[in-house]
């Protein structure tokens, strides 16, 4: 179930055999979250690769006395400080499940010695460049869009979020106050 689960959510990306997916679920094992619980702190290295099964995350970095919330990550997708996981170092971000989470978990360790065979090799590529593309876009979106256009684009993204993730950890990622989404979300109304 769980390889079925991996190998749909990534489909998009790559079409691995089932096979791989199930060498892949072999390396996790299940962990939940509470809401608000910090799944990997500021200033400490990824220990892990996490795949959420059910519910969501946020990708925070402290700014001027305050965390800034620079993605999420809802159900059917990866999550962690892939900067870290690939370097082995510490950072900054802060990763924190936004509701109460169901989610798989790789060690680093197996995650790069999947990494080592060829089609763990390729569903990382894919997966890195996909990542790649999306923060390239939302970049781009953040210099050229305001901020109505790039809630509508994070709604159509995300459905439902607004029903899903604290009005303040929107607005952050928005880059505006949670006054003016509240104005946003009204003219919606």
């Amino acid at each position: 179930m769980l390889a079925q689960t991996l190998k749909q959510s990534f489909d998009h990306y790559f079409e691995a055999p089932i096979e791989a997916w199930l060498e892949f679920a072999e390396f996790c094992e299940p962990i939940r979250f509470k809401k608000d619980e910090v799944i990997k702190a500021q200033g400490t290295a990824e220990r892990y690769f996490y795949f959420i099964i059910e519910g969501s995350a946020g990708v925070f970095l402290w700014k001027n006395h305050n965390f800034v919330c620079l993605d999420f990550a809802l159900e059917k997708s990866a999550c962690c400080d892939y900067m870290s996981l690939l370097t082995g170092e510490s950072t900054e971000l802060e990763i924190v499940a936004l509701e109460k989470s169901e989610m798989i978990r790789m060690p680093r360790a197996e995650f790069h010695r999947l990494g080592q065979k060829s089609v763990g090799r390729v569903i990382m590529q894919m997966t890195a460049e996909a990542s790649f593309i999306e923060k390239q876009q939302q970049q781009i979106e953040l210099l050229t869009k305001n901020a109505e256009e790039r809630y509508h684009i994070l709604q159509k993204r995300f459905p439902g979020i607004e029903l899903r993730i604290a009005q303040k950890h929107i607005a952050s990622y928005l880059g505006i106050t949670p006054q003016s989404l509240s104005r946003l979300r009204k003219l919606q109304a």
